[in-house]
């Protein structure tokens, strides 16, 4: 520890007495001193705590680090750094793949006076992110403020501080015209009403940059502190404004829809928004977060430069804006798969019992399709239509099929997680709706297995009984129920496979219900030349309402559906032992299996056995989807979660205690803040009102004010004018002025200069 202290404390002294010559390896050294390469938090605090300690005996040094950073950094361009450093680009995924793609056959040239390039230098350990994490706020704060330069080098702040300036300029444009897009405003019309706000934060950012770098001298390098600093509340205010015009728009996602350029946007907007908050923090510390705006900064610069040519970072960032555009739409209406209370919970078991019923005839189709003699591609088709189209049937029919987790559960999970001032509290209220869940989903096997199960039976009887002879063969019934094995058969991996595609079908059903809001779907419908030819007007507008409210469950079921129809042919294909198995038709699978299986080879232990292998089946599909809707929902909103172990205890603790809950609904359900009774999200439409500076060039547009008697004076007066310069021939003969009664303006109506005349609310509708 002496040696490590002896050396830091020589590099510090080194580096201060040539801050006036800084170059970047003595700098290097000094972090290199500072870095921990492994994962333990007392190690990494102990040597910033050794630090401090050596900056309080030695201020200078602290004093010359401050220096040589600035005087480093002074030769790079820093209004980049500020402005760029960690705010998505505007490039499309393909043509960043291509970039990457690129740099690994050709490497791409480095930007010599980028201090990301300095920083790539500087921090080249492996872990140096991480290390960088593992410091304590506290420490963070006291190293801040002893890395601080002294009053004869003032000329460095005054540098710094006009790079933050133009930075802050550069930013609140790249802001007024991302709010000004045309796309955004076409996507959103209401948009219009606001755009004052965008243009009002660039006058008050124009105005702040211009006042503060005069009162603090920075035009002759030097800065000055004035007796009363500029106060940046103005600016803040409109940023707030222009956050809450975010805000609203992302409320009304689930009515307008959002495509991937417009969810770029919007995220763009955002960070640009809060750096544009750090850079305030950095020159004026209005809220007192200079020291976090610092910290948060260089975890940034470190970050960029450890990922800038990273692919899983590009895709990381990539599936996490996908993934937010699909979980911001979680549907209108559609399938819901929460239920918080005893009404919930029998409406999900009748739904799930029509689910069955149909379900047992779409395992037989399937089982006497098998017997035909088709090609690959036949087989495939076959079953995709047996099971898409039923699929499509049930939820028509108002049924469900068990262990869907669609994207509407994936958004009411990251409401929960993300939603929640303490992590002790969403954590809990995590705990509590993955226990909802699971009872929903109990249930919801329970109405599929215990329809299916017994319609199955009933229609191996009646075959019997019409025919006279088995649906079957006996060697096909013992396939059936091999095939349910969990130890001798893959019969869980294709339970997993089922799995995977039951997540997915959730995504289709959220990506779909996007489309239908973002394209307005359902009212091109109502519209269609050729319908309105086929079809009575009011059957059209049904179509319409129909398609838009139930489009993405009817594509994700079908495409779901073919998912499962086509797994076996492809592995096939490709030689490969891909299937997949789903409790629903498994448990359907049993009940045929046991039915036309041999007499001799019937015993009530294999019976039981191949019942735990559905159940098992049924496990595994609710494990699987489960799991990648919760990651998903955690990528989408950008949340952290690491209390994979907190919330494990958590769900054990519960189902030790009440474990009833997992399978019988509470007496007094759980409340969540946006879900109601039956997993629906509850949104928030209120929008709020954005308030414009009188001084603002831009004006909120509409709402105009019309006085009527007032207009037809100025009427007046302009007739007055024209005449005397001869430009109209004739005006009522008395020349008197003319009365509002003769314009037909009832004095005594509604309609006066008190009332303003109305305004109506949308256009007028044009004939179709």
């Amino acid at each position: 520890m002496l040696d490590h202290s002896s050396d830091l404390r020589h590099i510090l002294q080194y580096i201060s007495l040539l801050q006036e010559l800084p170059e970047p390896s003595s700098l290097k050294r000094f972090i290199d001193a500072l870095r921990v390469t492994s994962d333990d938090e007392e190690a990494v605090n102990a040597k910033i705590r050794e630090l401090i300690d050596i900056l309080k005996e030695n201020p200078k040094y602290g004093a010359g680090l401050a220096a040589f950073i600035l005087r480093l950094t002074d030769n790079y361009q820093r209004i980049t750094l500020y402005a760029d450093t960690g705010i998505i680009s505007d490039d499309s995924f393909s043509h960043s793949i291509n970039r990457l793609i690129g740099h690994r056959f050709l490497p791409l040239l480095p930007k010599e006076d980028s201090v990301v390039e300095l920083a790539h230098h500087l921090f080249d350990g492996a872990t140096d992110e991480k290390w960088l994490s593992l410091i304590t706020p506290e420490h963070w704060d006291e190293l801040v403020e002893l890395i601080k330069v002294d009053e004869q080098n003032l000329e460095l702040v005054a540098s710094a501080k006009n790079s933050i300036l133009n930075a802050l300029v550069i930013l609140s444009y790249r802001i007024s015209g991302i709010g000004l897009h045309t796309e955004m405003m076409d996507t959103y019309p209401q948009v219009l009403n606001y755009t004052a706000a965008f243009v009002a934060q660039n006058q008050e950012t124009v105005l702040f940059v211009n006042q503060y770098r005069q009162s603090h001298n920075l035009d002759a390098m030097t800065d000055t502190m004035p007796d009363v600093d500029i106060d940046p509340a103005p600016l803040l205010v409109m940023l707030e404004q222009c956050q809450d015009i975010v805000d609203n728009i992302r409320k009304r996602v689930y009515k307008t829809g959002i495509s991937i350029r417009m969810t770029n946007m919007l995220v763009r907007l955002e960070q640009s928004i809060h750096r544009m908050h750090i850079l305030l923090e950095l020159v004026s510390d209005k809220n007192k977060n200079r020291d976090k705006a610092i910290v948060e900064l260089t975890q940034e610069i470190v970050r960029t430069a450890k990922t800038r040519y990273s692919f899983g970072y590009l895709i990381k960032n990539n599936t996490r804006l996908l993934s937010r555009k699909i979980t911001e739409n979680s549907g209108q209406v559609g399938e819901h798969y929460i239920s918080t209370d005893k009404l919930g919970y029998k409406k999900m078991y009748k739904k799930a019992a029509i689910g069955g019923f149909l379900i047992a005839f779409m395992a037989t189709l399937k089982i006497l399709g098998s017997s035909l003699v088709l090609a690959p591609i036949g087989k495939a088709f076959m079953n995709s239509m047996i099971y898409g189209l039923g699929f499509v049937g049930i939820h028509i029919a108002g049924g469900t099929v068990a262990t869907k987790q669609p994207a509407m559960t994936a958004a009411a999970i990251a409401s929960t997680i993300s939603e929640g001032s303490s992590k002790k509290k969403q954590l809990t209220k995590l705990a509590e709706l993955v226990v909802d869940i699971m009872r929903t989903q109990f249930i919801a096997i329970v109405g599929n297995i215990s329809i299916a199960m017994p319609i199955a039976l009933l229609i191996a009887f009646g075959w019997v009984q019409f025919y006279g002879e088995t649906m079957i063969s006996t060697e096909k019934a013992a396939y059936l129920l091999h095939e349910l094995d969990p130890l001798r058969s893959l019969s869980l991996p294709h339970a997993a496979i089922a799995g995977v595609f039951l997540f997915l079908s959730g995504l289709i059903s959220g990506y779909y219900d996007n489309l239908a809001a973002f394209n307005k779907i359902g009212e091109r419908v109502k519209r269609h030349h050729l319908l309105a030819r086929l079809m009575p007007q009011s059957w059209q507008n049904r179509l319409g309402s129909f398609v838009e409210a139930n489009l993405g469950a009817i594509m994700g079921n079908f495409i779901f559906g073919c998912f499962l129809g086509s797994t076996a042919t492809i592995g096939y294909m490709l030689g490969l032992p891909l299937d997949i198995r789903h409790i629903a038709f498994a448990s359907a699978n049993l009940v045929h299996g046991l039915f036309f299986l041999s007499p001799d080879d019937l015993t009530w232990q294999l019976a039981l056995y191949a019942f735990v292998g559905v159940l098992l089946i049924g496990m595994v599909n609710l494990i699987v989807s489960f799991s990648l809707s919760l990651m998903i929902a955690l990528r989408s909103k950008e949340v952290h979660f690491s209390q994979w172990k907190d919330l494990g205890e958590l769900m054990f603790k519960h189902l030790i205690t009440h474990p009833r809950d997992f399978f019988i609904p509470r007496n007094e359900s759980v409340k969540y803040a946006r879900i109601d009774s039956e997993g629906r999200i509850i949104y928030d439409d209120n929008v709020k009102e954005t308030a414009i500076p009188s001084g603002s060039v831009v004006r909120r547009l509409g709402n105009k004010k019309a006085d009527p008697l007032k207009d037809i004076q100025n009427a007046v007066n302009v007739a007055k004018t024209d005449l005397s310069q001869g430009t109209l021939n004739k005006v009522k003969q008395d020349d008197k002025p003319i009365e509002a009664g003769e314009m037909g303006l009832d004095m005594n109506s509604e309609t006066n200069a008190k009332n303003p005349l109305p305004k109506p609310d949308k256009p007028p509708q044009l004939p179709k």
